[in-house]
């Protein structure tokens, strides 16, 4: 006979009545409650299949605002898209499944989601450039923050992730939905808590020095080529580097190790991209014949069938882009699409047949932290690699890269 939650214990001795493993889940759940024992509270809801009563309520919302959502881990089949508003029962048998063995992780995913729902409502502007909310990467960057924070192992950071309080997992997840910097540390409980979980403070530790655009760097890019490509006058068209000039000297926030790795990983994970990121895809295609990511093609002929602005078009994109499972790289693709954008801007018929990215080439890890406006930024990079790889397509010779 199977012992599921239903199975009967005899507490008392045989003969004299049992109690199911449920009743006493309940119990122990009711106890860590008043205690305010999060990771166990977590846990025991787990084992039960407990389901927030607004699931349903947080999905339709986030949908209705043009939001979709997937859980699980990437990537797919694993990882699961939601697109439409799903009865609650269903919608919760899904995330389970996503979630494969691990119940904390269906838990935790009904709890994100209804914080998502919740600053969805309230800080709309928080989610402007995202189009898809990849609820397992967001837990599993939330968790590496605290790992990195903390100074602790991915299982010890896991637990703590989990033995959050309410408010210092909602706290935790707007300081990644605002792109703010901000730090993690232990703190001590009050003299007369009876929690016996670590206690954690999340707090912001200010700007991060640098708008969104900035971390792309792309108006200072987008000047250089405009530049270098449309002056005659150019003697050699060499495009310096970004953030090359005498003004731009090493800025305090390029300094911190690991900080634009944090921030590429950070966006990735929560699908941010830059404004405009989407019409400038459009522009690649009409140009090309398609381009092509892990193997998947987002071919030109979408140009036909949708237009730059229709969110459509933006789910395809994202379909293609999603197929990464490395936040940091999926943002590097992002960043250099926006320079092959750039190009696309200038006056020129073709940029050439299916332009290939391929996530399989290792890269260097000080590649992934170099801010974007330094001198030695990825967006210098890949600037001079896409003008090389494009050059016979542009006008002239005044694009020429050395």
């Amino acid at each position: 006979m199977p012992r599921g939650a239903d199975w009967l214990v005899e507490l008392s001795g045989q003969g004299q009545g049992g109690v199911s493993v449920r009743s006493l889940l309940e119990e122990l759940y009711e106890q860590a409650g008043s205690s305010k024992e999060w990771g166990l509270i977590r846990y025991i809801s787990g084992i039960l299949r407990k389901r927030v009563e607004v699931l349903a309520e947080a999905c339709t919302d986030l949908i209705s605002h043009h939001k979709q959502l997937t859980v699980g881990l990437p990537p797919e089949p694993r990882e699961r898209v939601i697109t439409v508003p799903l009865p609650p029962e269903e919608l919760n048998d899904l995330i389970y499944e996503a979630s494969g063995q691990d119940i904390s992780i269906a838990v935790l995913t009904q709890e994100i989601m209804v914080y998502l729902a919740m600053y969805v409502r309230s800080q709309p502007a928080l989610f402007g450039d995202m189009l898809r909310l990849r609820i397992g990467l967001i837990m599993q960057v939330m968790a590496t923050e605290l790992a990195r924070s903390l100074h602790c192992s991915g299982e010890e950071a896991s637990e703590s992730l989990m033995s959050l309080s309410p408010f210092g997992m909602k706290s935790l997840l707007h300081h990644i939905l605002s792109g703010k910097e901000f730090g993690v540390e232990r703190s001590v409980r009050p003299i007369q808590s009876t929690a016996t979980s670590p206690a954690i403070s999340i707090h912001e530790l200010g700007h991060t020095g640098a708008t969104k655009t900035e971390r792309t760097g792309i108006h200072k890019l987008k000047r250089e080529i405009k530049q270098r490509c449309s002056s005659p006058s150019t003697p050699s068209g060499i495009l310096s580097p970004v953030g090359a000039g005498p003004g731009d000297g090493q800025l305090h926030w390029e300094e911190r190790q690991g900080q634009w790795l944090r921030r590429r990983r950070l966006d990735g994970a929560i699908n941010r991209v830059p404004s405009g990121f989407y019409q400038k895809v459009w522009k690649i295609l009409q140009k090309c014949h398609g381009l092509s990511i892990d193997g998947y093609v987002l071919p030109s002929s979408t140009t036909r069938e949708m237009t730059e602005g229709e969110i459509k078009f933006a789910v395809q994109v994202e379909s293609v882009l999603n197929h990464v499972p490395q936040p940091e790289y999926r943002q590097l693709l992002v960043e250099t699409m926006m320079v092959l954008g750039l190009v696309a801007d200038v006056d020129v018929d073709s940029i050439g047949g299916i332009i290939h990215k391929d996530p399989a080439t290792g890269i260097c890890n000080f590649f992934y932290d170099s801010a974007p406006v330094a001198a030695s930024a990825p967006c210098t990079y890949l600037s001079k690699a896409t003008i090389t790889y494009l050059q016979d397509f542009l006008p002239g010779s005044s694009c020429l890269m050395q």
